[in-house]
């Protein structure tokens, strides 16, 4: 892994990574011109894996109480900071301090700014004002309706943990609406606010923790991806300009929704935005760690009684130039995940809500909805570092994946996989998988490396 030419592949394969960008290299399979039609049966599902018996507790409970008392795993934010080694950055000012880290969410929440402020005083994190953007005809908040409680908790989740990694990072959340055309969801109209917010010149990076399974879109059985791939725009503004974009990869393993949103696939499917080859997916392990944040074993793959970390191969994206040198696991195909982090249910983040006046308090959350908000964080870290947006991270990271592990920062994960409801999922294994992808990292190590420092 350290041999002299295995180190110039890593850094011909970096210097080349911003040409290869734009240079076609990313393989979409060709597909009908007729019209895509609507986009109905297609559900856009937070990435998140809910509220457990924890629901709103008082205080939050420390990781050894949270095993006697509840009988799982419980994390806070300051032993995230521990586990991923990430102190050492912020006593040389790398905060995230001059950087944007944009989340977009459906409905967003009402009490968000509050929450976070209970949540920083809770953890002693520096405040910060989240500039709020409501994008289309946002209905007033309903906490009697499911489904805008669910996202209100998706939104908490991702701004509370998105500040926790990197505290002085503007973070701007962009609350949508529902398409009444599409009777659901309308990912159209989150694409269209996420240009339009690049565009502004705004955002660094993009947090996305929500996904709809590939099948689902109009066509796919029939081969035309039509309906998808003319969903990507928000995504080739995002490479123009240099803004790095990230996805949940999924919470149920190598499956995923059906169209009527409830019912699984019985064999292996992908998600999108997770699988796009413009984005950087992010799959979810399972740590486990003292009151104090340090690591009493090394990380697994997420699959506990909860969920299971997303990851696959995509029926939609062939394999792209940065994913060559993992072919032999990804086929033909763009394999996801990218890379991973903490997300497991036992091992849940503790969260602050009060939008539901029937649960305000502390709450415990697992999913790649946690874990990607935290890499969100990373990547602030890492733009502030290099002083400049790092943009399409992908071809990076599996430069890296060439390097040893002290110069990367990556760390492999080996243990677990991510079956889940009868279907059998993919292995971790040495190397990258999908699983885990390229594993997880050690954030010091992998920061300064990130940002070529």
């Amino acid at each position: 892994m350290g041999s002299p030419a295995t180190l110039r592949r890593a850094l011909a394969l970096l210097a080349a990574g911003a040409t290869a960008l734009t240079a076609g290299t990313l393989s979409v399979p060709a597909v009908s011109a007729t019209a895509s039609g609507s986009l109905a049966g297609v559900h856009v599902r937070p990435a998140s894996a809910g509220h457990i018996s924890a629901t709103g507790r008082s205080a939050p409970l420390p990781t050894s109480q949270c095993v006697s008392q509840i009988g799982i795993n419980c994390y806070s934010p300051l032993q995230y900071r521990t586990a991923y080694n990430l102190d050492p950055l912020y006593k040389e000012g790398i905060t995230g301090k001059g950087r944007t880290i944009v989340i977009v969410d459906s409905f967003g929440s009402p009490t968000i700014q509050h929450d976070l402020e209970v949540f920083d005083k809770q953890w002693g994190i520096p405040d910060t004002q989240v500039e709020v953007v409501k994008w289309g005809n946002v209905p007033p908040f309903d906490p009697t309706n499911a489904d805008h409680t669910g996202w209100a908790g998706e939104t908490t989740l991702d701004v509370e943990y998105a500040h926790a990694v990197a505290p002085d990072a503007h973070i701007i959340l962009v609350e949508t609406g529902v398409a009444e055309t599409e009777g659901t969801t309308g990912l159209p109209e989150m694409m269209d606010a996420e240009k339009a917010i690049i565009k502004s010149g705004k955002a660094d990076v993009i947090s996305q923790s929500f996904g709809a399974t590939e099948n689902t879109f109009p066509g796919f059985d029939k081969g035309d991806f039509k309906s998808l791939t003319d969903l990507r725009y928000a995504f080739k503004e995002a490479a123009a300009h240099d803004v790095t974009v990230l996805s949940a990869s999924g919470d149920n393993g190598a499956t995923d929704a059906q169209e009527n949103g409830q019912d699984l696939y019985p064999y292996k499917v992908n998600s999108w935005p997770s699988s796009d080859p413009l984005v950087t997916s992010i799959g979810g392990t399972q740590l486990s760690l003292d009151d104090a944040g340090k690591r009493t074993a090394p990380d697994k793959v997420w699959h506990d009684k909860y969920g299971a970390g997303g990851g696959g191969v995509s029926g939609v994206f062939d394999r792209p130039w940065y994913q060559a040198g993992v072919a032999g696991v990804t086929g033909n195909h763009r394999g996801t995940p990218d890379i991973s982090m903490s997300a497991a249910v036992d091992g849940g983040a503790w969260t602050y809500e009060s939008y539901d006046p029937t649960s305000v308090g502390w709450h415990l959350t697992g999913g790649t909805s946690e874990a990607t908000p935290i890499f969100s964080g990373i990547v602030a870290l890492a733009d502030q570092l290099a002083g400049h947006r790092l943009g399409q991270l992908n071809w990076r990271l599996y430069g890296l994946n060439l390097l040893p592990q002290q110069w990367s920062g990556l760390v492999d994960v080996t243990a677990g996989d991510n079956s889940w409801d009868k279907v059998t999922g993919y292995q971790a294994t040495k190397g990258y998988d999908l699983a885990s992808g390229l594993g997880t990292i050690d954030g010091n190590r992998f920061v300064r490396a990130l940002a070529g420092r």
